[in-house]
């Protein structure tokens, strides 16, 4: 460990802001133990301190908001696997921790599709999250996987869009969108998917049917679409 935890901690709680938990608190972020620290401060901070395992474990176990972000920025991707995904998941008490896993580390690992589909479908509101916010990040990143294992996973979004709960039907929604976004065939593909969601005819149901459909239908963004 090039750095010990200790004095990671200290130099973030002198970074940070304490007025800026009102902001987070507003955006439903899980305030119960946050610095204050912005996004841009927490990037830097790790980009400095760079690959750690033993310091992203150390920072992940302190429960700090901030602490738990930077353990994803600096972890060893190479060194952690399924279990530890896991164990990281289960914690999850924040939408924004949970997103910056997904989209920062747990998408760049090989265990990442099968967590796709083991996480929707447990309970838990923020694991639940995880399976859709790392579905969401891979759609992105995943450049060279073909169309056909997203259009394979589109019962997966329909049949959990039904959950009412903010966080998890946001990230379905999400997940929905940045699909749709790919590729023509899988906009086509995702905008049936959101027809088939809207006749569910649940409120949340009818929420991610029709955002999904009012953005994969722009014209300005399906331009940018490739064939």
């Amino acid at each position: 460990m090039s750095e010990n935890p200790e004095s990671v901690i200290e130099r973030m709680r002198g970074m940070a802001d304490a007025s800026s938990r009102e902001g987070m608190a507003r955006y439903g972020i899980n305030t119960e133990r946050v610095l204050g620290l912005r996004m841009p401060q927490i990037r830097g901070l790790a980009k400095e301190l760079g690959r750690d395992q033993e310091l992203a474990l150390a920072l992940f176990e302190t429960g700090i908001h901030e602490a738990r972000i930077l353990a994803a920025l600096v972890a060893e991707p190479k060194r952690v696997d399924g279990d530890l995904m896991d164990c990281w998941a289960a914690e999850f008490d924040s939408w924004d921790v949970c997103d910056q896993h997904c989209m920062n580390l747990f998408r760049r690992l090989p265990e990442a599709w099968e967590k796709v589909e083991q996480w929707a479908a447990r309970e838990e509101e923020f694991v639940r999250r995880a399976g859709f916010a790392l579905l969401a990040s891979l759609a992105v990143h995943a450049k060279r996987e073909p169309d056909e294992r997203f259009i394979g996973l589109l019962p997966l979004i329909e049949a959990h869009a039904d959950d009412n709960r903010n966080f998890v039907k946001k990230a379905v929604n999400w997940s929905l969108r940045q699909i749709g976004k790919r590729s023509h065939a899988l906009n086509a593909a995702a905008l049936e998917c959101a027809d088939r969601i809207a006749q569910r005819g649940t409120p949340a149901a009818k929420w991610i049917a029709a955002d999904a459909n009012r953005e994969l239908t722009d014209e300005k963004i399906r331009a940018r679409i490739k064939s």
